[in-house]
């Protein structure tokens, strides 16, 4: 019989430790990423540009490029600007917005993406997607996965808080995203690609499980695996599917409706995951995921990110337009004003009592 295999599209190297960034260098000559170590460093005015200093002696024949933001625009003017250069690879260091520029760059002058993020926010530091704004609001933009993944734990725990407490909510929404998928398979014969739903699953549920705290080295450990292998779960299926659910149309909802005023990625999808287990009828499992988010100090309620209930309940009904054509408990249910509220209502009550 034939041996049949797959070739998964992932990075060839992820080093998440301590110190990880001392040796990003060696790394880079090590796994063949940069033998002339002519690199084109982006990064951002920020935590990128305060680490330029203590890296630029190890990385002598880098050309450093300052990105000012995360939109499309942002990215391609960096991609023209690294264009007439003779690179080896890009290296995107920074948060999202700087490695998404980054991504897209690279992508847009065939060159390979070495991601190094400083904070842990999502799940987008090793997905296939940019995501940048643009014109007409925040588009998603394919690109290859990042040929090499380098987070440094120090650096991790010297980000602001509030980056870990998003990329907590981002990873745990997973679990609902992947029953999402289920749903659609069960209702309309969608077909699931098991090795990434296994993949997208456990690495939320390690961190739902986890005794650790934002503080802990071996908490951010397993959050910082997570949301690698949550973005390599995308690259296996093609698409978002195993990381994007409810959870993440009502995100989008809250972004779209109320750009101005919309929270963290990461608390936007951690809430919209425990009300939609909620809304599936999993009360127990969204009563926990609930503890577990307060725990971290993520919201779980509207107004604990300064929205009122009617707003929250306006976001609901608004979810489903956000992602045409994908399939979850919001399109299952198909609720009516009045019975989003009622759901609310007990949901509320559940996870304070």
């Amino acid at each position: 019989m034939p041996v049949l295999t797959r070739l998964i599209p992932s990075p060839v190297v992820v080093d998440i430790r301590r110190g990880a960034l001392d040796d990003l260098a060696s790394v880079l000559s090590d796994e063949r990423i940069s033998h002339s170590g002519k690199l084109a460093v982006a990064v951002s005015n920020g935590s990128g540009a305060r680490l330029r200093e203590r890296l630029a002696p190890a990385l002598p024949g880098a050309t450093w490029y300052e990105v000012g933001g995360g939109t499309l625009d942002d990215a391609i003017r960096l991609a023209g600007d690294i264009k007439a250069g003779h690179y080896d690879a890009v290296v995107g260091l920074g948060g999202g917005k700087i490695i998404d520029c980054a991504k897209f760059a690279a992508a847009r002058v065939g060159l390979p993406l070495v991601a190094v993020p400083t904070n842990l926010a999502h799940d987008g530091l090793c997905s296939p997607v940019a995501t940048l704004d643009n014109d007409a609001g925040r588009g998603s933009y394919g690109v290859p996965n990042p040929i090499a993944v380098v987070i440094d734990l120090d650096v991790i725990h010297e980000a602001p808080v509030r980056f870990v407490r998003a990329g907590i909510g981002d990873a745990v929404s997973n679990i609902s995203a992947i029953a999402d998928w289920e749903l659609a398979n069960r209702v309309n014969g969608e077909k699931i690609d098991g090795l990434a739903a296994a993949m997208a699953r456990q690495a939320g549920e390690a961190v739902l499980r986890h005794p650790g705290g934002i503080g802990d080295t071996g908490f951010l450990q397993v959050l910082a695996e997570a949301l690698v292998l949550s973005g390599i779960a995308m690259s296996v299926s093609g698409d978002s599917r195993p990381s994007s659910g409810a959870c993440h149309e009502i995100n989008h909802a809250f972004d779209l409706l109320f750009p101005k005023r919309a929270a963290s990625h990461g608390e936007q999808c951690g809430l919209g995951a425990a009300f939609a287990m909620y809304l599936r009828g999993a009360h127990e499992e969204s009563v926990y995921m609930a503890e577990v988010l307060h725990r971290h100090g993520l919201p779980v309620l509207p107004e604990e990110i300064g929205f009122t209930v009617d707003e929250f309940v306006q976001v609901v009904e608004f979810a489903p337009q956000t992602r045409p054509g994908r399939y979850t408990i919001l399109e299952h249910l198909d609720l009516k004003t009045h019975q989003i509220k009622d759901i609310y209502s007990d949901y509320a009550k559940a996870i304070s009592s």
